[in-house]
């Protein structure tokens, strides 16, 4: 009787081998397709490893840094592959003259020797941005280079007034220039973005424009340091 018992059991662990065997090689397949494309998971999505830039949209915020002072810009990104992506920038930063003495008095407030206007630079630049030793680094720190280019605002407003009561009285001059720089992201994490790039702006007004009195200021360009957040997605 146990011979039979024995008989009888053997064909069925066969089916139940063949079946573990099955399941063992779909699995990391998407419904089983016969490419084998790997499911990877990013937070509590499923994206295709293989053929497709994991997140290609990003919207974020740049804070700019550089010797006339700060900015404040957005961007939106768009990747078409791995290495390869475009972008358009705008941003509102202070520009100064190279010649500018500022001191203060004994209550904190500021003056500048000579000055006449303040200026708010407002470019809106489309651009292209190239990744750097892809296959080299660890996925965790993504070097690249960027170009952009195109118009800018300069916006001029008395210097003699409180800011925002100036900041009605002013006039805007228009030009076109661009810039060039070298960055990186940081983090393994796709779906958040955090990057430092150094630009060098090319800004010229060829007319120019007097910041000091009777100095003609012609380029509001110049280096510098943009630390950018944003996020990513689908």
């Amino acid at each position: 009787m146990r011979r039979h018992r024995h008989i009888i059991l053997l064909p069925l662990l066969a089916v139940l081998t063949a079946g573990v065997d099955a399941q063992t090689t779909n699995t990391g397949r998407i419904g089983g397709s016969p490419d084998g494309a790997a499911r990877v998971r990013y937070g509590d999505t499923l994206a295709l490893a293989e053929g497709k830039a994991l997140r290609p949209n990003a919207l974020g915020l740049d804070l700019l840094v550089s010797n006339g002072g700060f900015g404040l810009g957005t961007f939106y990104r768009h990747e078409y592959s791995d290495e390869f992506s475009a972008f358009v920038d705008f941003s509102i930063s202070e520009a100064k003259d190279d010649d500018e003495f500022t001191f203060y008095d004994y209550y904190g407030r500021s003056y500048t020797v000579g000055k006449v206007n303040r200026f708010l630079i407002m470019p809106l630049f489309l651009g292209a941005q190239k990744r750097l030793f892809k296959e080299d680094i660890l996925d965790n720190f993504r070097p690249y280079v960027n170009a952009a280019a195109g118009p800018a605002m300069i916006y001029v407003f008395p210097e003699r007034e409180e800011f925002f009561n100036a900041l009605g009285k002013g006039y805007p001059k228009y030009t076109a220039g661009g810039y060039v720089g070298v960055g990186a992201y940081f983090g393994s994490e796709r779906s958040n973005i955090l990057g430092l790039n150094l630009r060098y702006y090319y800004l010229p007004y060829p007319g120019g424009i007097e910041g000091l009195q009777g100095v003609q200021k012609k380029q509001f360009g110049g280096f510098f340091i943009t630390l950018s957040f944003g996020n990513a997605w689908y």
